[in-house]
């Protein structure tokens, strides 16, 4: 999952600073050239070993620095001081902007402005959410809220936009351009025009009120989402009290519960959780009535059209059409898939085989075990942290000619003793940035898996790189005394999936850090990291460093045939759940003002789309937290799966480990960024223009059982 202060909020203050993730933290994060080979630095040791419960690390000697080596964040207040020096830079940039022939020197200068507040503003992101102290968490925020004003004070500011206005109506110039820094050039004229720089100035300052509210909203609308529900405890039958948090007199119901064997359980927390909350109610209504007034306001028919300009999909037109098709092929799959969800019910619980919402997770998890024998906690001894960190180093190596090195830490430079940092080193290029592995639990950490670009690489006015730096955060339980930590299967394949995103970003060798990494449309962000989950359920990938911790024994073959069969029990289910999801989050962005409530409509799509009935007094919508960072993009998800399908069945099924293909995955597709259009990168790829139709039978054709797997196994 990508993370960061642009995703998280969904609003379009993306002008300079917020189009994307990329940031530099400032002169104190080692730049490097990364152009040339260098030698393996005496402070880099292999990468299983840093992860080694064995290995005590601690920082390196001599002077104390600041976070990510920024000297200012050295202490919270520092802050300040680095948020005044980006502001200032900021200011001096502007007018070297607005002063300067049009040229291609206007979009060097856009491009130093946008990582001039970058610097500071996703660096801060980070910090505000992961800090394990509160004073850095504040001043983190404080200098988010500092720079997001810059930034809206610069999406309208007409000089500065004349004067790239300027640039592109000279057709002259505009084709002696590369095509990089015209994309570049025209990506940041619309962020100007989707802020509204185009209208007179009442209008400007409606659209900027517009942004703040949504900003508010999307904020409280977020936090609204995790908030516990309250019940009285003697409304609950006693006997399954004791599954919720007790205090005084009532009982906190915090989440689905969805895992949990009893039935009833299920159906209480399902039923409180959801039950409609009218504040959280007014709030959504709200945000989704101000987005398309601000859609409306620059000029676009809804807001889904604003937010899928520039995406693979294009128009809210095109992803209708996807879900549609796709429904249409899932139904008679899905149908069949609830049909064993109720016989395994029923068997279960013969009084009341009903299948609801809340039994879908539950019941396909129990045919997964059941036909497969899929014990978790079997797996895990082979899943060792440092093995499988050795195994990405080993096809990294293998396929993109990239090694992974720990390198040791200055006092200061992390926010936690069991963060790791690593090198990525390519065999003839040299360093290509840092990876900073924040992976383990710890009171207040947020417990999802994501990947932030600390850092976006780009080409110095000095003719050095700027090199990439990013966390990737995952929720891994600790080693102990007699164990190095173990992961699950679907820990595992997590793991996969952010490094998909950090080599995405370790990569995209652009010019610009405006479009570096995974600093792209949303639709295509999720490819790098989904096609990883394919090489994570390749034996031939996984036998390459499965090993029993104790023993050395491999995982056996069979045992990794299982686990993938596993996941397609009950997957066309699954996916139909991801369809509804998708359809709700178009029709709430498509045309307004809405034909029904948001609670009528969400009936509506759930009977339609997804199969298992709606259930009364209950308001999913209000708990989907996704509608602030993904709003009209939820579909991005299927899409990017469809997209590594294809890629993986073309290009690595036959043998993951083709070099020829790991280079041909680089130049097509990891090395732009978002410098170039998604769907061209894609078409680089597979070698043709993938229609809507290819998508759904890539999603469909991956349900399809290996039948000598389930026959050997039945």
């Amino acid at each position: 999952m990508l993370a960061g202060y642009r995703r998280a909020l969904g609003l379009t203050l993306r002008g300079f600073a917020l189009r994307g993730r990329a940031v530099g933290p400032g002169p104190g994060l080692g730049v490097g050239s990364g152009l040339g080979l260098r030698a393996v630095s005496t402070s880099w040791s292999p990468v299983g070993a840093a992860f080694d419960a064995k290995q005590q690390r601690g920082s390196a000697p001599g002077r104390e620095t600041g976070l990510f080596g920024v000297p200012e964040l050295s202490c919270p207040e520092g802050f300040q001081e680095a948020q005044d020096k980006a502001l200032q830079e900021s200011e001096q940039l502007v007018q070297k902007a607005c002063s300067t022939p049009p040229g291609p020197e206007i979009v060097k200068i856009f491009d130093q402005l946008s990582d001039a507040l970058c610097r500071v503003a996703d660096l801060a992101d980070f910090v505000k959410i992961a800090h394990p102290d509160f004073a850095f968490r504040e001043a983190a925020e404080e200098a988010c809220r500092n720079i997001g004003t810059m930034v809206e004070k610069l999406n309208t500011d007409v000089e500065l936009c004349q004067s790239l206005r300027q640039l592109l109506a000279d057709e002259v110039i505009m084709n002696s351009l590369d095509p990089e820094t015209r994309r570049v050039a025209e990506l940041f004229m619309f962020d100007f025009e989707i802020s509204g720089i185009h209208l007179d100035e009442e209008k400007r300052k409606k659209a900027v009120n517009l942004n703040v509210r949504i900003l508010d909203l999307c904020n409280e609308f977020l936090t609204g989402t995790h908030l516990p529900n309250k019940i009285d405890k003697h409304v609950l039958p006693e006997h399954i009290r004791y599954n919720f948090t007790a205090e005084g007199n009532y009982l906190q119901v915090a989440g689905l519960h969805a895992d949990c064997p009893d039935d009833l359980v299920r159906e209480a927390a399902y039923k409180i959780f959801l039950y409609p909350n009218a504040e959280q109610l007014s709030r959504l209504e709200e945000l989704l009535a101000s987005r398309n007034s601000l859609a409306q306001l620059v000029g676009y028919d809804t807001f889904a059209h604003r937010a899928l300009q520039g995406t693979m999909a294009k128009n809210p037109e095109t992803v209708t059409q996807f879900l549609e098709k796709l429904s249409d092929q899932l139904s008679k799959r899905t149908q069949k898939d609830f049909e064993m969800m109720s016989k395994m019910k029923m068997k279960l619980n013969p009084r009341n085989s009903k299948l609801m919402p809340w039994d879908h997770p539950y019941y396909s998890g129990v045919l997964r075990a059941e036909r497969y024998n899929i014990d978790p906690g079997l797996y895990c001894p082979f899943f060792s942290l440092g093995a499988c960190m050795e195994g990405l180093n080993s096809l990294f190596s293998q396929l993109l000619g990239i090694s992974l090195y720990a390198e040791q830490t200055q006092r200061g430079e992390v926010w936690s003793e069991d963060v790791r940092k690593l090198a990525v080193v390519h065999e003839t290029e040299g360093l290509l940035g840092y990876i900073y592995c924040d992976f383990f639990q710890r009171p207040d950490k947020p417990h999802q898996d994501c990947h932030f670009t600390v850092r976006g690489g780009r080409l110095r006015e000095n003719g050095e790189y700027q090199l990439p730096v990013v966390v990737l955060m995952l929720s891994l339980p600790p080693s102990t005394r007699n164990a190095p930590t173990l992961l699950s299967p679907g820990m595992m394949e997590n793991l996969f999936h952010e490094m998909g995103h950090a080599m995405h970003s370790m990569l995209g060798r652009t010019r610009y850090q405006h479009v570096t990494g995974t600093r792209c449309s949303t639709d295509f962000a999720e490819v790098p990291s989904i096609l990883m989950e394919y090489f994570a359920n390749d034996y031939r990938v996984v036998n390459q460093f499965a090993r029993h911790y104790k023993t050395g024994q491999p995982l056996p073959k069979n045992m990794v045939s299982r686990l993938c069969e596993s996941k397609k029990v009950c997957a066309a289910a699954d996916m139909q759940l991801q369809v509804f999801y998708a359809s709700l989050d178009q029709i709430y962005h498509g045309k307004h003002p809405l034909q029904k409530s948001t609670t009528e409509i969400l009936k509506e799509t759930q009977e339609k789309f997804y199969g298992l009935p709606y259930v009364p007094n209950t308001a999913w919508h209000l708990r989907f937290s996704h509608l602030v960072g993904y709003g009209a993009k939820y579909y991005s998800y299927l899409m990017s799966r469809a997209v590594a399908s294809m890629v993986w069945k073309q290009c690595f099924a036959q043998d993951p480990f083709d070099r020829a293909m790991g280079e041909r995955y680089r130049r097509e597709m990891l090395a732009h960024g978002g410098g170039k259009e998604p769907i061209l990168m894609v078409q680089g790829m597979l070698q043709k223009s993938p229609s809507v139709e290819d998508f759904v039978d890539a999603l469909v054709s991956d349900l399809d059982q290996d039948f000598e797997t389930f026959i050997t196994d039945s």
